[in-house]
């Protein structure tokens, strides 16, 4: 046994027997030692590990029979980074820099064996390695900018030894993840083998004389700092770590190789203990406990084949989804011509997805999908979702329709986004059947599914929708019924606030740059443009109609009722110039008009104080939404506003920002 049991495992879920079993063992393949880090489920590098680790070199080390080591992960992956849960506290003896250290210094020639992911501390103790082999489909990347920080345990230094500042500075400020051919094309790793672990044992038995010698990255071009700085700083909006993280790639390239590394550690330390880091952790931990309840639901029906109804935008753009996850689809439109149209937005579709990266090629994947006419042809769909015009009286009658021909096993999902799903449920003979599937456009882009349960649902029909969110690798958030669900009723609430204050005296594009400034990609009236102003309007007849809201006119009112609907009408709460985005004298006049017709004197609002409205807008309604019920906790509406709807990730979501000011 190399290192004792300290119950970390336990914490990370694993099942342990009441004799516990060694997270890392040393053994040996010849005059090659083999250190195995076993830590389900992703091997994280917990103090349990690292005090292994040690403990399996120095043994190594004082064999003299030895003359290299492999270093390898049991399980279905490589190390794929740091024990989070450890963040929280203060760093713990023995701290990765000093296993790192261990490494790079050892008479052994040491090889990471990599499959799976070597991500964050995984590959920063790759690189303390002399050499690293990596099976094809591993992926690798430094992803520690996405939780507030940087690589603090020589990852700048070592990286851009290696491969470069350039090619570092891409990997460190993005925290994206690249594959084994492109990690071997930049000199990432050495070898790509079918059996990483053997083709390791056989350089580390050579003493690393069969990795072949990289030639020494070129210093970057004067210009290339000032450049990356720039673009960096429009890609963080507002958020430090990447920033911080050039800064490391530029000490890394120019200091001292000693600098550098206690520099690395001092911008690691400081970063961990920000407001920002423990707001990403925040996140991090409350997208792995979204949707809880659908894990505990049975078994679904196996969904080789799901049904669409409806090939417009949204429902081609869900169909596309499906098909990329590898599940075939049956998508039924009204006639043959909507059937093509319908054929062709998928087609668009997945051209632009392979275009992306996200599948190799468009043939193999529109293959699966079925286009017809005949509702009767989804007979074989354990899953069908509607996504016809939101409209109450076309959905209800296509409900009804399908609760005739669909076996009654068959789970009818709508993707309604404002209307009441209970309505739709009361239309078919077997309401259990019915649930709401939420997705964002574009659907096979957008991460958030918004899985919406009824009080008759039964665990079959959720258990079909959880089923698909993990097909779809979507992040899945159960709510209520409400209009708007979580996210849409939020952003009401956002919306409403900013026209309150349009009519005490800020204007559209103050407001928008308060909010981009704050950390989103848009502002509020911005975002309308883009999607339409007659979609709200719409919807807010419908509820004039119905007497849920009010009947006084708004200033999006008034922008509709004269044909200013955004974008595709050239004019909305902004103009459009030759592509371009400006005021509006139009808007600024149908504003003062409502504003005199209220009797109110115009005051100058700043930018904080628009952010804060704004924010406590947001966290009233969150809280409301609480305390009826609608979601399961605080920690999935900040998923929910993070996810779908571009809250700054670094902010920590509405609930998140309430909680921590009380």
């Amino acid at each position: 046994m190399i290192a004792p049991d300290t119950g970390r495992r336990a914490a990370e879920g694993e099942r342990r027997s009441e004799v516990a079993e060694p997270t890392v063992t040393l053994s040996r393949s010849g005059s090659v030692g083999v250190i195995t880090i076993d830590n389900p489920p992703v091997n994280a590098l917990s103090q349990e590990v690292r005090i292994g680790l040690l403990s399996a070199l120095e043994q190594a080390e004082l064999d003299p029979t030895l003359v290299g080591g492999v270093l390898r992960c049991a399980g279905r992956t490589f190390v794929a980074g740091a024990d989070i849960t450890e963040m929280d506290a203060p760093p713990s003896e023995p701290t990765l820099p000093t296993v790192a250290d261990a490494f790079e210094r050892s008479r052994l020639c040491w090889v990471a064996a990599m499959h799976g992911t070597a991500l964050g501390g995984g590959l920063e103790l790759a690189l303390a390695c002399c050499g690293r082999v990596a099976e094809p489909g591993t992926r690798v990347g430094m992803p520690e900018v996405t939780l507030g920080i940087i690589p603090g345990a020589g990852g700048t230094v070592r990286l851009t030894s290696l491969i470069g500042a350039e090619a570092a500075a891409r990997l460190v400020t993005t925290g994206k993840q690249i594959d084994a051919v492109e990690s071997r094309q930049i000199g990432l790793i050495d070898v790509i083998a079918e059996d990483a672990h053997a083709a390791s044992l056989e350089i580390a038995g050579s003493g690393g004389r069969a990795i072949e010698t990289s030639p020494t990255p070129r210093a970057p071009k004067p210009e290339f700092w000032d450049q990356e700085s720039i673009r960096v700083r429009e890609k963080a909006r507002g958020q430090e770590s990447p920033i911080e993280a050039l800064a490391a790639i530029r000490e890394a390239a120019t200091l001292p190789r000693a600098e550098a590394l206690q520099a690395e550690r001092r911008r690691f330390l400081r970063l961990r203990e920000s407001e920002q880091a423990k707001a990403l952790r925040h996140v991090f931990f409350a997208e792995r406990k979204a949707g809880a309840s659908l894990r505990n639901v049975p078994k679904a029906a196996d969904l080789q084949r799901v049904g669409v109804v409806g090939g417009g935008t949204m429902g081609s753009s869900i169909a596309t989804a499906v098909l990329i996850s590898g599940t075939a689809v049956t998508l039924v439109e009204q006639d043959d011509a909507a059937t093509a149209r319908a054929r062709n937005l998928i087609e668009t579709n997945l051209k632009a997805s392979a275009k992306r990266g996200v599948i190799s090629s468009v043939e193999p994947v529109l293959a699966r999908l079925s286009v017809c006419t005949a509702l009767s042809d989804l007979e074989e769909c354990p899953l069908v979702i509607e996504a016809v015009f939101e409209d109450m009286a076309i959905k209800t009658a296509l409900f009804k329709a399908l609760d005739d021909v669909l076996p009654a096993t068959a789970v009818l999902a709508t993707n309604t986004s404002y209307l009441d799903v209970r309505e739709l449920a009361r239309s078919v003979r077997d309401p259990s059947r019915v649930l709401g599937l939420h997705f964002f456009a574009p659907a096979h882009v957008m991460k958030l599914l918004e899985v919406v349960r009824l009080p008759q649902t039964s665990d079959p029909a959720l258990a079909a929708g959880s089923a698909l969110a993990r097909q779809l690798r979507k992040t899945a958030v159960v709510t209520g019924v409400c209009e708007g669900f979580i996210g849409n009723r939020i952003m009401a609430a956002y919306r409403r606030n900013a026209e309150e204050m349009l009519l005490r005296g800020a204007q559209p594009e103050t407001i928008d740059a308060a909010m981009r400034d704050y950390g989103f990609a848009a502002g509020i009236f911005e975002t309308q443009d883009l999607s339409g102003l007659d979609i709200a309007w719409a919807m807010r007849k419908r509820r004039r109609l119905e007497g849920k809201d009010p009947a006084i006119a708004t200033i999006s009112d008034a922008l509709c009722e004269v044909e200013r609907l955004g974008r595709k009408t050239m004019g909305g709460w902004y103009d459009y110039v030759d592509g371009r985005q400006v005021s509006s004298p139009e808007t600024a006049r149908l504003i003062a008009e409502f504003r005199d017709g209220a009797g109110i004197t115009p005051r100058v609002y700043t930018a904080a104080e628009i952010v804060n409205s704004i924010l406590a807008a947001m966290s009233r309604e969150a809280e409301a939404i609480l305390r009826e019920g609608i979601a399961e906790g605080p920690d999935d509406i900040d998923v929910v506003m993070i996810v779908g709807f571009g809250f700054p990730r670094y902010r920590g979501g509405p609930m998140y920002i309430a909680r921590k000011a009380q």
